[in-house]
């Protein structure tokens, strides 16, 4: 015997961003650029000189982070000497950043961690960085309270939304336990 009541049934999957789509296929496009061009300069000259550049190219890392993390602490001692705030930093993570790109093993990671090193482009990159963060504070801020509580809902495996609340019983926090029970709130 059937009902003419239903529960309708969505089996589609919510759309993947782009980033979460493009980021893993971008990462392996780069992993494989950077065997190759090692491959191609151990071909060219030998494995030993591979080897130098990739040393020399961590050396030079840790001695950029090293340098950009003692300035950025000794600007915090002196911000919080004066009794004012930190600064947001003068291009010590863009340092940093470079930094740990020449750490990394590879020839394209080196040029990259390179140019980050370069006063005009941290400018560049930073302010870049500074109108996207700002653009993306004020979509999310653009959203009411409602849209808020509307992605904070519990997506299940199969495609279904529930709204919900967590409500955990345990022993000893409620109601009648051996603790007894909570007293009502007086002001």
């Amino acid at each position: 015997m059937t009902t003419g009541a239903s529960t309708p049934s969505f089996s589609t999957r919510p759309r993947r961003s782009r980033l979460r789509t493009f980021l893993p296929l971008g990462i392996v496009a780069w992993l494989v650029l950077e065997i190759w061009l090692l491959t191609v300069v151990a071909g060219a000259a030998s494995g030993f000189v591979v080897f130098l550049l990739l040393l020399a190219g961590f050396v030079l890392g840790s001695v950029v982070i090293k340098r950009a993390g003692r300035r950025a602490f000794q600007n915090l001692n002196e911000a919080l000497q004066r009794g004012g705030s930190p600064s947001s930093g003068g291009g010590n993570g863009l340092m940093m950043l470079g930094g740990l790109l020449l750490m990394i093993p590879g020839l394209v990671s080196d040029a990259v961690g390179l140019l980050l090193l370069i006063p005009p482009v941290q400018k560049a990159v930073a302010g870049y960085a500074e109108r996207t963060v700002d653009r993306k504070l004020r979509e999310a801020a653009s959203g009411s309270l409602g849209d808020a509580f509307q992605q904070a809902r519990i997506h299940r495996p199969d495609g279904k939304v529930v709204p919900g609340e967590v409500v955990r019983d345990e022993p000893g926090t409620y109601g009648d336990t051996p603790r007894g029970p909570v007293p009502p709130l007086t002001h």
